[in-house]
C-alpha cells in the first residue's frame, strides 16, 4: 500500500486564547503530597518493626531471617492497602494527578507488593526453621497447623500471585477483558484474608496496643473509601443523573457510537478530552465497567462516546439497546487543555485515539493543527465532521495514510514528515493518542524532531 498524505489547509485559527489553563504545578504539588503521606506511614510502619525489637533482639541467623521476614510482611500488607487506594476512583488524587499515572503506579506498586509477600514467606520460613532446629517441609507443615490465618493468608497469596500474573503483557494479551477484570477483584479476598493471618500473629501488633489500633485504622480508612468512592458514589450518580442510551450509530468499519442522556448532565463538568468508566445495565454487561473517551465536546444535554470492536465487549457494544440504563464513573483524566503550555498546538491521533482529540478540536482556541494516522483510508473516523469543523474553527487538517507494517510506513509520521507538515513542531505542545505501538514510535520521533519532553502529552488506548 502507497502512503499518502494529504493535507486539507484551511485558515489557521490564530485568535490568541483569553485565559491561560493553570500549569502543571499542582499536579506536581499533589504528586508530592501524596507521596510524603505514603512515605510517612511506611515509616511509621518500620518504626514499628524497630520498636518490636526486630533489631536488638536478633541474636542469631533464624533471627535475622525472621526480623527481614516481619518488615517484609508488614511493608507488603501496606502497599497493598495503597495498591486499593491508587484506583479507588478518588477524585481529589484521580483530578490532580491524573488516572495515567495512577495505572502507572498501581502496575508498578503491584509487583512490589507481590515481591515484598514472597520474601516475607521465604525469609519467615527460614528463620522459624532455624530456630526450630527443623527442616523446611517439616517447618511449613507447622506453620500451616498450629499458627492462626496461615491457611487464609496462603489463599491470599496465591490470589495475589495470580492477580499480578494475570496483569504481565504476555499473559494479558491472552485473556479476555472479561476474565483479567475477574481475576482482578479477587485482589480484595486477597487482602481481607491477609488481615486475619496479621492480626493474631503479627509480633508488632499482639504486643502492641497502639501498632494494633493504627494498622486497623489503615484498614478501615481504605476499606471507607473504596466503600464510598467504588460503590456508593456510581450508585448516587445513577440515580442523580438518571443516564439511558437515547441512540447507537454506526460510524464505520467495526465503529459505533452511543450518544448518553439524561439530566443535569451539565454538573458533571465533563472536560473535552476526558473519559468515564461506563456500566450498561443490560443482560451480561451489567458487572462490567470500560473506559471510553468522549468523543464529542459535552454540552450539558448529552454525552457521545465512540467504541471500536476489539474485544468481546466491544464487539458487541453496537447491539447496546435505546433505552438502557448507564451509570458512568468520572470525569477521569488530564488529556485535556488544562496541561497545555502555549499558544501553538500540534495533535496526532491513531485509529480510535481520535476520539478525545475530536471533543477537543470543538473547541480549542489558537494556533491547532491535526494529523490523523491510520492504515486504510476507510478507518479515518468523522472525517466529515473534522473537514466542517476544520473550515469552521480554522485549524490545518492532515490525514496520513499508510500501512505500517510496510518500510515506507512503519516510522509514519516520520521526524522528517513531521519537521516537513509543521515547520515549527519544537516550539508546539504535542497531544498524542492511540495504540502503544503507535504512541512509542510517535513520542521517539516526535523527541527528534526537537518537541520537548515536557511538552507532549499522552493518552494510551490500550483495549
Amino acid at each position: 500500500m502507497a502512503t499518502d498524505i494529504e493535507i486539507v489547509p484551511r485558515r489557521r485559527n490564530t485568535a490568541l486564547v483569553t485565559s491561560r489553563p493553570r500549569r502543571l504545578d499542582s499536579r506536581t504539588a499533589a504528586a508530592w503530597v501524596f507521596a510524603v503521606i505514603v512515605i510517612a506511614n511506611a515509616l511509621a510502619i518500620v518504626w514499628l518493626w524497630v520498636y518490636g525489637k526486630n533489631i536488638s533482639g536478633v541474636h542469631g541467623w533464624g533471627d535475622l531471617w525472621t526480623s527481614i521476614g516481619r518488615l517484609t510482611g508488614l511493608l507488603s500488607a501496606y502497599l497493598a492497602l495503597i495498591q486499593v487506594l491508587l484506583l479507588a476512583r478518588l477524585p481529589w488524587l484521580e483530578r490532580l494527578l491524573g488516572f495515567d499515572r495512577l495505572t502507572v503506579w498501581h502496575r508498578f506498586n503491584g509487583k512490589v507488593t507481590l515481591y515484598l509477600v514472597l520474601a516475607h514467606v521465604v525469609f519467615i520460613t527460614i528463620g522459624y526453621a532455624s530456630m526450630d532446629g527443623v527442616g523446611i517441609p517439616m517447618e511449613i507443615s507447622r506453620l500451616l497447623s498450629n499458627y492462626p490465618g496461615m491457611i487464609a493468608a496462603t489463599v491470599g497469596t496465591v490470589l495475589l500471585i495470580a492477580v499480578v500474573g494475570t496483569s504481565l503483557v504476555i499473559v494479558r494479551r491472552r485473556l479476555r477483558y472479561e476474565s483479567w477484570y475477574a481475576v482482578h477483584l479477587l485482589v480484595y479476598a486477597g487482602i481481607a484474608l491477609a488481615w486475619f493471618h496479621q492480626i493474631p500473629t503479627g509480633n508488632e501488633l499482639t504486643a502492641n496496643a497502639t501498632a494494633a489500633n493504627y494498622w486497623t485504622a489503615l484498614y478501615l480508612i481504605t476499606v471507607a473509601l473504596l466503600v464510598w468512592f467504588r460503590f456508593l458514589t456510581p450508585a448516587y450518580g445513577a440515580f442523580r443523573y438518571r443516564m439511558r442510551v437515547e441512540s447507537v450509530t454506526a460510524e464505520g468499519p467495526r465503529v459505533v457510537s452511543l450518544r448518553i442522556t439524561g439530566r443535569r448532565l451539565d454538573r458533571l463538568d465533563a472536560r473535552p478530552g476526558q473519559f468515564f468508566l461506563w456500566r450498561f445495565l443490560s443482560r451480561g454487561r451489567w458487572w462490567e465497567s470500560h473506559p471510553f473517551s468522549l468523543s464529542e465536546a459535552p454540552n450539558g444535554r448529552t454525552l457521545r462516546i465512540t467504541v471500536r470492536a476489539a474485544g468481546d465487549f466491544t464487539r458487541r457494544v453496537g447491539e447496546i439497546p435505546p433505552g438502557t440504563r448507564v451509570i458512568a464513573e468520572g470525569p477521569f483524566g488530564v488529556f485535556t487543555e488544562v496541561v497545555r503550555r502555549g499558544e501553538r498546538v500540534l495533535f496526532i491521533a491513531g485509529g480510535i485515539g481520535i476520539t478525545p482529540i475530536r471533543a477537543m478540536l470543538e473547541q480549542m482556541a489558537g494556533d491547532l493543527i491535526f494529523i490523523y494516522r491510520v492504515v486504510r483510508e476507510e478507518e479515518l473516523i468523522f472525517r466529515a465532521e473534522l473537514e466542517r469543523l476544520s473550515r469552521q474553527r480554522g485549524f490545518v487538517l492532515c490525514f496520513v495514510v499508510g500501512d505500517h507494517a510496510r518500510p515506507e510506513g512503519k516510522d509514519l509520521p516520520s521526524p522528517a514528515h513531521l519537521r516537513h507538515i509543521v515547520p515549527d513542531v519544537g516550539d508546539r505542545d504535542v497531544y498524542l493518542c492511540g495504540p502503544p505501538p503507535m504512541m512509542r514510535v510517535l513520542e521517539r520521533n516526535l523527541r527528534c524532531a526537537g518537541v520537548s519532553r515536557t511538552h507532549i502529552h499522552s493518552e494510551r488506548f490500550a483495549l
